[in-house]
C-alpha cells in the first residue's frame, strides 16, 4: 500500500515538473502594428508578387524562430519580417498564422528545404535593384529594406553586403520601428503636435 502512494506521488511530481517546463517554454511575442500599411498601389509590384514576397518573408521568419527555438533575437527578427510581409500583403495567410501562433506561445514547424537564406537574399537583392530603378518614394523605401535584408540573410553575398553598407553610410539604416509600430508612431507625432501652440 505504501509503495502505491510513493508511485502516485512520483507521477504527480513528474506532472508538475513537466507543467512548469511547458510554462518556461512560453515566450513573449509582441505582434507588429502595421495599421493600413505603408505601401499603396504606387508600389512597383503587382498584387500577386507582393503576396509571394510576403509568403517568403513569413516562411523565412518561421524557419528562423523554429531553428532558434524562439530565442529573443529570432522573435525580434520575425517581428520585422512579419511586419514587412503584412505591409506588402495585409491579409497574407502565412504572416497572419505565424503571428497568431507566436502570440499563443507556439513555436512554428520548420520547413528546412524551403526559404533558404542564400536564395532569398539573391531574390530580395535583385528585386531591390529593380525597385530602385523604378524610383518613387515607396519603391525606394522597399528597395532599401530589401537590400538590408539581403545582406543580413546572406552575409556571403558580396553584392548585397556592399550595397547595404553603402546605403547605410549614405542614408542610414532602415527604421524598422516605422514598419513594426505604425500606429504607435502616429500617436506620438499627434501628441507632439498637440503640445505646440
Amino acid at each position: 500500500m505504501n509503495v502505491r502512494w510513493q508511485v502516485v506521488a512520483c507521477f504527480l511530481s513528474l506532472a508538475v515538473t513537466a507543467s512548469a517546463a511547458d510554462e518556461k517554454a512560453k515566450f513573449e511575442w509582441k505582434p507588429p502594428v502595421v495599421g493600413a500599411g505603408i505601401f499603396s498601389d504606387k508600389l512597383g509590384m503587382l498584387e500577386r508578387e507582393r503576396e509571394e514576397y510576403a509568403n517568403n518573408l513569413a516562411g523565412y521568419a518561421s524557419n528562423r524562430v523554429a531553428a532558434a527555438k524562439a530565442s529573443a533575437a529570432s522573435l525580434n527578427e520575425a517581428r520585422r519580417l512579419v511586419a514587412l510581409a503584412l505591409h506588402l500583403a495585409p491579409r497574407n495567410r502565412k504572416a497572419l498564422v505565424l503571428s497568431f501562433q507566436l502570440s499563443r506561445g507556439v513555436v512554428p514547424e520548420a520547413e528546412p528545404d524551403n526559404y533558404r537564406p542564400e536564395v532569398l537574399a539573391g531574390l530580395f537583392f535583385t528585386r531591390s535593384q529593380v525597385l530602385k530603378e523604378q524610383g518613387g518614394a515607396e519603391n525606394t523605401l522597399l528597395s532599401k529594406v530589401f537590400t538590408e535584408l539581403a545582406a543580413e540573410m546572406d552575409p556571403k553575398n558580396d553584392d548585397a553586403v556592399y550595397a547595404s553598407e553603402l546605403q547605410r553610410l549614405d542614408l542610414g539604416g532602415v527604421d524598422w520601428a516605422a514598419l513594426t509600430d505604425v500606429k504607435k508612431q502616429a500617436k506620438e507625432k499627434d501628441a507632439e503636435g498637440e503640445g505646440r501652440p
